[in-house]
């Protein structure tokens, strides 16, 4: 057995078991951090295949941010599992019957998929694009993404900021009774306004 396949098994084995313990975990917050290291294996095995941009991609992006912020969510929210998991017998078979239909087609996607290709289609999608073949990967990917697909990357910046400013519109709560800081006031202020002066009698405070 090579090293790579030494570290594949290690890096696949624990990917696996993390992703089950993400659904078998009661507790919320190990939930996430099962998540994280599902993550960072996933990475490795991206790393293994060459595919360095998507490994740095899945720590950087899923590790650092969206997994990290579901830890922080979950621990400051003060929710109550036991009464979400009440209806969950209630749901079952229902999810059981979407698991079958999932199951159902993943081996029908296995079984059929390989018959379905051309010939020579695995060979073509490993392939590098011709112009890029003495590029690294990230390279490649920067001027595939800022030449070809340039529009495509804008549209989807787009999509992102709408759905941002959506979810803080949504989310956003006036409390009363909070001071808030008028940056047309400050910047509008006199001296009138910003200096009161107060003749103070001797032995007598304001």
């Amino acid at each position: 057995m090579t090293v790579a396949a030494l570290f594949f098994y290690v890096f696949a084995s624990i990917c696996v078991a993390s992703a089950v313990m993400v659904i078998a975990s009661r507790n919320p917050v190990h939930s996430v951090l099962f998540l994280i290291l599902a993550f960072v294996n996933a990475a490795g095995l991206f790393v293994l295949m060459g595919a360095e941009f998507l490994a740095m991609i899945l720590v950087i992006v899923y590790v650092g941010a969206v997994a990290v912020l579901f830890l922080f969510v979950v621990m400051m929210l003060d929710v109550d599992f036991t009464a979400l998991r009440q209806g969950f017998l209630n749901y079952l078979p229902v999810g059981g019957l979407v698991g079958v239909v999932f199951f159902g087609e993943l081996v029908a996607m296995l079984m059929v998929g390989a018959g379905a290709l051309a010939p020579g289609a695995a060979k073509a999608i490993t392939d590098p694009i011709p112009p890029l073949a003495d590029v690294t990967n990230t390279e490649a990917l920067g001027l595939v993404l800022y030449t070809r697909y340039a529009y495509y990357f804008q549209a989807a910046g787009v999509v992102l900021l709408v759905a941002m400013i959506g979810a803080i519109v949504l989310t956003l709560r006036h409390k009363p009774h909070v001071k808030r800081q008028n940056i047309a006031d400050q910047v509008a202020r006199t001296k009138a306004t910003a200096i009161k002066i107060r003749r103070v009698k001797p032995g007598q405070g304001i």
